[in-house]
């Protein structure tokens, strides 16, 4: 198929999906939503690819959604926001799902959506100099469609910080969650992802793809149809409030939002 916005580069049994905006941070919207969504729609059912890599262009992985998207979506119904966050859930519980064994790979920063789509890969790679952050709180929404993937990395405890802060977290400290299991230097990141694509080959695919549903079926709270409702219904809820509004414009117009004092 013809992408946009993506870039696949296949190695043998290596399918590397690059999301190809670099000039926005690799920033996601509705297009991008939908062509990753048809992307691993059709990388499930493709027997020859092994592994897949999730990667962005340029300095960054992805600063999660497009704000001037997000600001239009503030302007919507109910019904229309609820619909437009249930594209972006089932998206990542697709790629949650997806039978081959993933790997994001994270040179720069994975705010929003993008610690989202890092947490909803199998397998995390970070730079050292990759950052991430749900920094939803500090545009007046919350991290609802990404939560389900997110707490199950790093766990409600550490939720219970990072959502209400928005505060940066380093690959060190990522790693120290839980959500990154290796920190390399910058010149080392494929090296490092190499090792462990060769160590994911040489195990059986249908084992693998059984063992993915195995973690799905044993954790906590599987991500059903009636929890990606929910989270949907939960951001589309807030994505109309003024709090919402007003970050969005807040933070295009580079300006303080009006839930922070002026002096401080």
């Amino acid at each position: 198929m013809n992408y946009q916005y993506l870039q696949l580069e296949q190695n043998n049994q290596v399918m590397t999906i690059w999301i190809n905006r670099a000039e926005m941070h690799n920033a996601f919207n509705t297009d991008v939503i939908h062509e990753l969504d048809t992307c691993f729609q059709v990388l499930h059912h493709n027997d020859e690819i092994r592994v897949v890599i999730l990667a962005g262009r340029g300095k960054n992985f992805s600063a999660g959604a497009d704000l001037n998207w997000m600001k239009q979506a503030g302007s919507a119904s109910q019904d229309e926001n609820e619909a437009d966050a249930l594209k972006l859930a089932h998206m990542l519980h697709r790629l949650a799902t997806l039978k081959q064994p993933t790997i994001a790979r994270v040179q720069g920063i994975a705010f929003g959506g993008g610690m989202g789509l890092a947490s909803a890969c199998d397998i995390c790679i970070a730079s050292t100099e990759a950052k991430f952050a749900t920094s939803e709180v500090r545009l007046g929404l919350a991290p609802s469609t990404i939560s389900p993937y997110v707490i199950r990395a790093i766990g409600a405890r550490q939720a219970s910080r990072y959502f209400l802060t928005a505060e940066h977290i380093s690959a060190e400290q990522a790693k120290s969650m839980g959500l990154v299991h290796e920190v390399t230097a910058p010149n080392d990141l494929d090296t490092t992802i190499t090792k462990i694509v060769d160590n994911l080959l040489m195990g059986a695919p249908f084992a693998q793809s059984a063992s993915k549903q195995l973690i799905q079926i044993v954790d906590l709270q599987e991500v059903t149809d009636e929890l990606m409702l929910k989270t949907a219904q939960h951001i589309a809820h807030i994505r109309q409030g003024s709090e919402a509004k007003n970050g969005l414009n807040a933070f295009l117009n580079k300006q303080r939002p009006a839930w922070i004092n002026a002096t401080a």
